[in-house]
């Protein structure tokens, strides 16, 4: 059970980026990017052929970065200057990524067995330690940019962007980084999962979206969001747990092959308990303004009888 947790743990880091990436698209531009899907992919795709070919996995590593970004930009620009819904912007982008990724790696699949990866000079003594910090530190760096003017501007386009644009801010613009950005920091996930589990397969991305959300709404239904410090916090905390919960799920012997059924009905329950705690909450409230008025009334009566 221990080994699992620990497992658990360290896939959930691991996936911290992807989960960062969805919360830039889905929460703060309001955009729903399917591209996640096809863009994990490219980041593992991209980072193990480079290792194969010899490349440092560093720069492995920030080349899938910059290609998830591309593909993040080409479904900006669809959206934005092609006027395409933002949904089937997604959908184009994570079709056609499929092709892209096959034509990168050649293959469905592409093995770094036996290859130097990021993972090789780290045990597992010391993996918990060092990719914890590693983690953190893209954390508040990303703080740091929603904080700059642009992060500022890329914050109030989700927001409202009649109002922004009023201000004379380029929304296409703050899209396009914003949607760039997000696919860049999940294929960079991407990168680190393939070269964790040492392999990238072309079927790695399928329902990555969805494992993203789970990871937000988990980690804002339990840990809050009302600042940006918080709500990063929460996403970096509900990858984890997302993880977590899987791994218990499965301890139950539960079948793998209902993986995706567990993370659907995880998402249902993060969406709709939140607000079932609610209606309680304003009921409870509501009984006991009853109850306190009866009282006054009570109280009334006692005094005029009196």
């Amino acid at each position: 059970m221990m080994k699992a947790l620990e497992g658990s743990l360290e896939l959930g880091l691991l996936y911290v980026l992807m989960a960062l990436g969805v919360y830039i698209s889905f929460r703060i531009l309001d955009f729903p990017d399917l591209t996640v899907d096809g863009s994990f992919t490219t980041g593992a795709a991209v980072s193990a052929v480079m290792i194969t070919h010899g490349y440092n996995p560093l720069l492995a590593t920030c080349a899938g970065f910059f290609a998830g970004a591309a593909a993040g930009t080409i479904t900006g620009l669809l959206h934005t200057k092609g006027k395409i819904n933002n949904l089937l912007s997604g959908i184009v982008m994570m079709i056609a990524l499929y092709s892209i990724n096959l034509r990168i790696m050649d293959k469905p699949n592409t093995t770094l067995y036996g290859e130097e990866t990021l993972f090789t000079a780290i045990n597992d003594k010391y993996f918990l330690l060092i990719v914890p910090i590693v983690i953190v530190i893209f954390k508040f760096l990303l703080d740091a940019f929603l904080h700059t003017d642009i992060g500022f501007a890329l914050r109030a386009t989700g927001d409202n962007q009649r109002m922004i644009r009023s201000f004379g801010v380029n929304t296409d613009s703050t899209i396009i980084l914003g949607i760039a950005l997000s696919n860049g920091l999940v294929a960079m996930s991407g990168a680190l999962v393939a070269q964790y589990q040492g392999f990238a397969d072309i079927s790695m991305g399928v329902g990555m979206i969805v494992i993203g959300l789970a990871s937000v709404i988990i980690g804002e239904a339990i840990f809050g969001h009302k600042t940006v410090f918080r709500a990063t916090l929460a996403v970096l905390l509900g990858a984890i747990v997302y993880r977590i919960v899987i791994a218990m799920a499965l301890q139950v012997n539960m079948d793998a092959n209902d993986l995706k059924l567990i993370t659907a009905f995880i998402v249902v329950a993060a969406l709709i308990l939140p607000k079932i705690q609610k209606s309680f909450g304003q009921k409870r409230k509501i009984i006991e303004r009853i109850k306190d008025m009866n009282k006054e009334i009570e109280n009334k009566g006692r005094d005029i009888n009196a």
